[in-house]
């Protein structure tokens, strides 16, 4: 078999991804804030660009509103928030029978009685007003210094060599806004070609930087951090943070059996967790927040609709400078001159174009979700209807993934409120006659609305709501009710109906 050279013409189509085309998809999953900043940073490097006018002050207004807000008090109700209890990334909720525990829990009268009840809100009460001399989240914020700078300056001061300073710097990228440590330090050993004793040792330093707590890897090590600060991490209060799933379920007699306490010690300790901070990262996120401002405003028209409209304060405007290239670009001295000045006038082109496009494209999503969901701003949420991304991108004529990007981090003024336009994406359940499907987030609504309504001497189970859920045409399976009751952050049954009865008990 003779072997050859030969040539052959073949013709293929394809698509090029070019710098400007990726640019372009970028900017359609950009907020305002960033897409802001963006804007900027082009203004900054192409002189033919320019703001169509100056920025209105009503933004900085609505900034200094919300940097002004009451703060929450970190000691004062962290129970009540979503605190996460997962070892490996705090993926867990705090068990919502803990919003209860302090201080007015009634089943902690019944458990104790009225003499050390009366003891356990004082010391609650004396830790939350202690807490509020210590660590001041508004002057973090005023300060507008992020975690990661705050952090830096104390690596910076640290008493560490060059290798051991930067282990200490990707220890600190690896934080999260709350504080906690989200990287493994075997990936960060091998990612630097040391060994892990070394950044375990470099761990131990970063765990003492100021605020107490920053470096930690879970809710118990977090607690046990701010303990060591205050020294007041004895055998006892060891324990008691060991088994915080104790605590979550208030099983104060086997916390006194494990902790070797009384009850009046037990309350003492209780209360000085309490004065901790479980996420002691969020005292540094008040300066990088901003405040949600709707990207699209929906309201009742005349003849019965519903108007559409972008809102103009998230729209940037553009323009491009032609009279002051026209003049440079006569006087221009080399060809190398020439060719940045006509780069500059194409970027400049092209995103205004782009910006343009990123408008039409959000309003035209925004108009089909209104469209589809008319029936949730007529009647609310028990009539949002299943909807995804597949079937409003089929409607308007475009790809599923550009819908994605539009849909990311935009939010839809309505006259039911603010909403995320990724809410009214929300998965189908059958229904139980082979009617019109349901919407999950509608279905969790009337789970909630269940369990609101019930009465000590009849909580539900799961099994009931799955029961009454079916007689009201909606195709539920127990594991999926417990997975929504769980995401809302409702106790089971068996906590509900303790809590109940104790609380009716506590009002007789």
């Amino acid at each position: 078999m003779a072997l050859a050279a030969k040539l052959q013409l073949r013709q293929s189509q394809s698509l090029v991804m070019t710098p400007q085309l990726m640019q372009s998809i970028r900017l359609l999953q950009l907020t305002h804030v960033e897409l802001d900043r963006f804007i900027d940073e082009e203004i900054e490097r192409n002189p033919l660009l320019e703001r169509a006018e100056p920025q209105d002050d009503a933004a900085s207004d609505q900034a200094q509103k919300s940097d002004a807000a009451p703060e929450r008090d970190s000691a004062g109700d962290w129970f009540e928030g979503e605190t996460e209890w997962s070892a490996e990334a705090i993926s867990q909720k705090l068990d919502s029978s803990l919003e209860n525990l302090f201080p007015d829990d009634p089943g902690t009268s019944e458990r104790l009685g009225p003499d050390l009840t009366a003891q356990w809100k004082s010391a609650a009460g004396s830790a939350g007003t202690a807490s509020s001399e210590g660590f001041d989240v508004g002057d973090m914020a005023a300060a507008v210094v992020t975690l990661r700078e705050y952090v830096g300056e104390q690596i910076a001061l640290a008493s560490l060599s060059p290798g051991d300073r930067l282990i200490a710097g990707e220890l600190a990228d690896g934080l999260d806004e709350a504080g906690y440590l989200r990287t493994d330090l075997v990936e960060i050993a091998v990612r630097l070609g040391t060994d892990e004793a070394a950044v375990a040792h470099v761990l131990g330093v970063c765990q003492s930087f100021e605020p107490a707590g920053l470096f930690a890897r879970d809710l118990a090590e977090c607690l046990s951090l701010q303990l060591q600060a205050r020294d007041r991490f004895d055998p006892a209060m060891k324990a008691l943070v060991a088994n915080l799933e104790l605590l979550a379920r208030r099983d104060f007699q086997t916390l006194k059996r494990i902790c070797g306490v009384d009850e009046e010690d037990l309350l003492d300790m209780l209360a000085e967790i309490r004065a901790l901070d479980p996420r002691p990262g969020l005292a540094f996120s008040g300066g990088a927040s901003d405040a949600i401002v709707a990207d699209v405003e929906v309201r009742a028209a005349n003849d019965g609709s519903w108007a559409v409209e972008l809102n103009a304060d998230t729209l940037p405007r553009v323009l491009v400078d032609n009279v002051y290239f026209a003049r440079v670009s006569s006087h221009a001295k080399d060809q190398a001159e020439k060719d940045f000045l006509a780069e500059c006038l194409q970027n400049a082109n092209w995103l205004t174009r782009s910006l343009d496009q990123r408008a039409k494209t959000i309003l035209k999503v925004a108009s089909e979700i209104v469209r589809q969901q008319d029936a949730f701003l007529v009647h609310g949420v028990r009539h949002l209807k299943p909807l995804n991304l597949r079937t409003v991108a089929d409607a308007i004529g475009m790809h599923e993934s550009t819908v994605s990007r539009v849909t990311a981090n935009k939010y839809m003024l309505t006259p039911r409120g603010v909403f995320e336009l990724r809410y009214f994406f929300t998965a189908s359940i059958a229904s139980a006659e082979g009617g019109e499907a349901h919407s999950s987030e509608a279905v969790r609504d009337r789970i909630k609305q269940m369990i609101d309504e019930e009465k000590p001497a009849d909580v539900l189970s799961d099994d009931a709501i799955v029961d009454m859920l079916k007689e009201s045409g909606i195709d539920i399976a127990r594991r999926t009710v417990a997975k929504y009751r769980e995401g809302m952050n409702i106790a089971s049954s068996v906590q509900r109906r303790r809590e109940k009865r104790a609380l009716a008990n506590a009002g007789r």
